[in-house]
């Protein structure tokens, strides 16, 4: 029986972290009213909690009925130093008032350790608290394992607690992202099939282009038990 593949578009976030993109507020409503248009399943709108244009945008997107398409604040866990609910960032997801919020966390063992300056299992509570958090508030919540590729290649068994930490939390959705783009098809297709098992929740895949690869690797990805392919229309 043939899958339903959820389409979630990323353009007004990572889509603009090209050379020579820059999205005003205004651009970035015109934007997402086309691919509304196109029957987009999810449009992220930006990171509310990182500049005032994206904070603009979602006040502006309040005000309009979208039809096909459910608009997205995109975050990151809390800050290793505060609890969730002291966390502006994570207010600043809630504040938008959108039905779905997006939050990435950390998946690789050195970026938890070097990046963050936490220990591993540190790293785990903040994924899990924090998705646990904004599901009390009544959110569908998609977490994004950064790095995630990368660092099961390094440790797999790591990597595998992080999003089952998600999982744990309640997340309605959990993507892996070939975050540095080196990723080949085969690889992509090898640790999708080994992690979407051992997983109770939807899986989806968010792959970039540095090599040339991101088309190949999303449907690589899709034979392997995808049900999401995160992408932008620029590339």
């Amino acid at each position: 029986m043939a899958r339903e593949i959820l389409l979630y578009d990323t353009t007004l976030r990572d889509g603009t972290q090209g050379e020579q993109v820059s999205l005003s507020a205004e651009d970035k409503i015109r934007i997402a009213t086309k691919l509304d248009s196109f029957g987009i399943h999810y449009i992220e709108g930006g990171w509310p909690g990182s500049n005032p244009k994206d904070a603009r945008f979602f006040e502006m997107a309040k005000k309009l009925n979208f039809h096909a398409s459910k608009i997205t604040a995109f975050g990151s866990t809390r800050r290793p130093d505060l609890s969730v609910e002291k966390d502006a960032n994570i207010h600043a997801l809630l504040k938008t008032e959108t039905q779905v919020v997006t939050v990435f966390g950390k998946s690789w063992d050195l970026h938890a350790s070097r990046i963050l300056g936490v220990t591993l299992q540190e790293n785990c509570r903040m994924i899990e608290e924090t998705v646990a958090y904004l599901k009390r508030q009544g959110r569908e919540v998609i977490y994004d394992a950064e790095h995630f590729f990368d660092g099961y290649k390094q440790n797999s068994s790591y990597a595998m607690e992080t999003i089952k930490a998600a999982q744990e939390g309640g997340a309605d959705m959990i993507v892996l992202c070939d975050t540095n783009g080196g990723s080949m098809p085969k690889e992509i297709e090898q640790i999708m099939a080994e992690a979407v098992p051992n997983l109770l929740v939807p899986v989806g895949v968010h792959t970039h282009d540095d090599c040339g690869l991101a088309v190949a690797n999303s449907l690589s990805a899709v034979e392997a038990g995808a049900t999401m392919v995160q992408g932008t229309v620029n590339g």
